[in-house]
């Protein structure tokens, strides 16, 4: 932000977390569905200075497409990233 607009924030980092054997699947099942890809994981600092690591939810937005398959693959990198926050 501050190269862009000159604003000072907290850190803050938006990572793209693809999985390539799940890209793979999905856009076999709904090739339009590149768009929603990757799922995305933020590491930012809050007001307290505490690291904050957020994920968003696969299913909700994978959930667009409204295909069984892709309702499957969604709870499967949904699993995966819990078990990452939860640090196992």
């Amino acid at each position: 932000m501050k190269k862009k607009l000159g604003l000072e924030m907290p850190p803050y980092r938006i990572l793209g977390a693809c999985n390539p054997q799940f890209a793979q699947r999905a856009l076999e099942a709904e090739p339009q569905i590149g768009a929603l890809l990757p799922c995305n994981v933020v590491v930012r600092t809050n007001d307290t200075g505490a690291t904050v690591v957020e994920v968003m939810d696969p299913g909700a937005v994978l959930g667009l497409v409204g295909r069984p398959e892709i309702t499957l693959i969604a709870a499967e990198v949904r699993s995966r990233l819990e078990r990452v926050l939860r640090g196992v």
